[in-house]
Parts: structure tokens; C-alpha cells; sequence
């Protein structure tokens, strides 16, 4: 968590919050609204002005982000308006000369509790958040200048690679997970090995698969595919490669029996949350939470015996997923198409996509290497 130098600047209370709540589709803007408000340093929230800056706000952190990028981007702009209401600066008469004096206070919180400087890429991270927002309330002509803009970042080189999974970790996860659905052949017990599942199989970003809904399980061309929301919200697919069908399509058929309903009549989100087991007013049915999965990687990882389970978290798998087809000489290109990187071949959207990624997807691929692995252990 970033905080601020407290001998740089005059002493004053905190914001009140720089966390920022999960948010859903149908309760997002009153969640963001309500975190807004919350903010230092802004003029009085005005209910008729439609341009009025905390309105703005909202929208800005409501517009094409994730929750990840949600999350941090309020973090950020709730420090800088902190420094603001400590030093008395009105933040749309702020100048470059401010930002840098703010930018020399910044430092992180260590695990001893202790505040130390923050690295180059968290400074580079926050002036990135902090000018986004400046740039968006000028493009609605609230703030005539972007006080950031000019501001030196830290150059923080190339990123070095990230952890990842071996196959054998990978494999030994999977086989847990299966192992233990089949054992208690519970609704809760498929509903975590098809999360699981999903993730290494297909490489999907956590917000992805919490939420996708029953509705975006499709078939093209014979494949069974998974619609999901990719980052910036465009809508994409990925194909499901049987071995995460299967945990996947057996939690859905112990759900459907539990609801009362067909397979093919369940609505609603593809992971939900179970009915809580005291508390009836607890009903579930509602999307898994990024939290819920991390708390289920973290637990299962341990359960499994994998020695990385301290380390363990969603994005995890996607660098796993990558990392494995990379390895075993699976094109880069082919590789970048399955995450959603950057650098998406023009030709290929516009000419072959839609059969390029369902007939080569490499998830295919991936499927073949992990079924080795698994089979070496079992």
C-alpha cells in the first residue's frame, strides 16, 4: 500500500479508505459512487450537475478497467488527493512542481511494518493511474491541465520473468483436485477442480471466469467454447478442452439436480457460491469472488503438497499456461493470441480468426502435455 512521508508534509487525518471493494456489473457504479465520495480534496458531490467532478471520477474508474485495475488506480488517486488535502492544494490548480514534490514522499509499507521508499515500477504504476485521471477529466473540460504529463518517470527496464508452475507441479494440482472432487463427489468439490481446471487449461485471466455466466458456454465447429470479458471489455472466446469439461460439466449437472432444473435450464454465473450451511438468508448463487479463488489455489496448492503453495495465486496459472506452451515450442504468436497480449496479427482478425482459434488453438496442445504429466503420476 502506498503511503505518504509524514515529516514532508503537515500532519492531518488519512482518507478514510484507499481499498477498494470487488464490484459486479449490476451494483458497480453505486459501489464506485459510494468509494468517490469517500475521497479528499474534491469539491462536495453536486446530485444535478451531470459533469460534476466525483461524478466524473466514478465514470472514469467504471470505464474500460478491471477490478484489478480498478482497484488500484483508487488507491492511487486516494493517496495523491490525500497529499493534496494535507498541503492544502486545490488538485486542479496542482502543477508539475506538486506532483514531484509528492512523487519524493512515496513509499511502501514492508512486511515489518517498517516504510521504506517505493521501487521504480510502484512510482511509474501510481504517476500512470494518476495521469489517466487527469487525462479523462480533461477530455470533459473539468481540469485545464495535466499536471503529470511532464513529470519524470522511473524507467523501470524489462520486466523479469515471472513465477510460474513446472508440468509437474501443474500436473500434481490438477491430478489433487480431480482426485479429491471424485472422492466427495460434491457439488463444491467439482465446482473448485473445474475452476482450477479452467484456469491452467485455458490460460483465462481470473476476472474472466468469475465472470462468465452459464449462458456463455457455447459450441462452434464442434468445440465446445467459453465466452468470457477480456481486459477492456471486449468479449472473446477460448475453447474448452475435455479435460476441463469434465469437472466443469459434472458441477453443472450437481447444481442443476440441487436447484431442481435441467443442465440445460441453470442460469446465472458459471461458478456461483454455495448456499451457506447455517445462515438460510444466505442462499448463494452468486459469482466466485477473486478472492474465493485465490483462497482456493492457496489452500488446494497446500493440500496437494506443491512447495510453490505460499506463492500461489490466480494469475499464477495464466503465467503457467504461457510458460508451458512457450517451452514445449508452441509459437509465440499462437501464445500471445491465446492470453490477449498485445500485437494481435491484423490478417488473421480479419480473415481466419474465427477457425484459427478453434481448429490451432494451443490449448490443444497444452491439453496433450498436461495428460503426459498426469499420467506419469497417477
Amino acid at each position: 500500500m502506498i503511503t505518504m512521508s509524514a515529516e514532508l508534509v503537515p500532519a492531518s487525518p488519512e482518507p478514510p479508505t484507499t481499498r477498494l471493494p470487488e464490484t459486479r456489473p449490476e451494483n458497480r457504479r453505486q459501489i464506485l459512487a459510494e468509494a468517490v465520495a469517500l475521497l479528499p480534496a474534491l469539491p462536495p458531490a453536486d446530485p444535478l450537475d451531470r459533469y460534476a467532478i466525483r461524478h466524473i471520477t466514478t465514470l472514469w474508474l467504471e470505464t474500460d478497467k478491471t477490478d484489478h485495475t480498478r482497484r488500484a488506480y483508487y488507491a492511487d488517486l486516494s493517496a495523491w488527493l490525500g497529499w493534496c488535502a494535507r498541503t492544502g492544494l486545490d488538485p486542479l490548480m496542482a502543477r508539475r512542481a506538486d506532483v514531484d514534490a509528492w512523487k519524493n514522499t512515496l513509499t511502501v509499507t514492508g512486511k515489518d511494518g517498517l516504510p521504506r521508499p517505493a521501487a521504480d515500477s510502484t512510482v511509474a504504476r501510481t504517476l500512470a493511474g494518476i495521469s489517466s485521471w487527469y487525462r479523462y477529466l480533461q477530455s470533459n473540460d473539468i481540469a485545464d491541465r495535466n499536471p503529470v504529463s511532464a513529470v519524470n518517470r522511473p524507467k523501470t527496464g524489462k520486466t523479469p520473468p515471472l513465477p510460474a508452475l513446472g508440468g509437474e507441479s501443474t500436473a500434481k494440482l490438477l491430478n489433487h483436485m480431480e482426485n479429491r472432487a471424485r472422492a466427495n463427489d460434491t457439488e463444491p468439490s467439482w465446482r473448485d477442480a473445474a475452476v482450477v481446471a479452467i484456469l491452467f487449461y485455458t490460460g483465462l485471466r481470473v476476472s474472466g471466469l468469475t465472470t462468465a455466466t452459464v449462458q456463455d458456454l457455447d459450441t462452434d465447429s464442434g468445440h465446445t467454447i467459453l465466452r468470457y470479458t477480456a481486459k477492456g471489455g471486449h468479449r472473446d472466446f477460448v475453447p474448452l478442452v475435455p479435460a476441463a469439461q469434465h469437472p466443469l460439466r459434472r458441477y453443472l449437472e450437481l447444481r442443476a439436480a440441487r436447484t431442481g432444473v435441467r443442465p440445460d435450464e441453470l442460469t446465472g454465473p458459471l461458478l456461483a457460491t454455495m448456499p451457506h450451511r447455517y445462515d438460510g438468508t444466505k442462499s448463494g448463487g452468486k459469482p466466485l469472488a477473486q478472492r474465493d479463488v485465490w483462497f482456493l489455489l492457496r489452500t488446494q496448492a497446500r493440500a496437494a503438497g506443491l512447495a510453490e503453495a505460499n506463492t500461489i495465486s490466480p494469475h499464477t496459472a495464466r503465467r503457467t499456461t504461457g510458460t508451458l506452451l512457450l517451452a514445449n515450442d508452441v509459437p509465440v504468436q499462437k501464445v500471445q493470441d491465446l492470453l490477449g497480449h498485445a500485437d494481435i496479427r491484423t490478417t488473421r482478425d480479419r480473415y481466419d480468426a474465427h477457425r484459427h482459434k478453434l481448429e490451432t488453438s494451443p490449448v490443444h496442445a497444452l491439453a496433450q502435455l498436461l495428460a503426459d504429466a498426469r499420467h506419469r503420476q497417477s
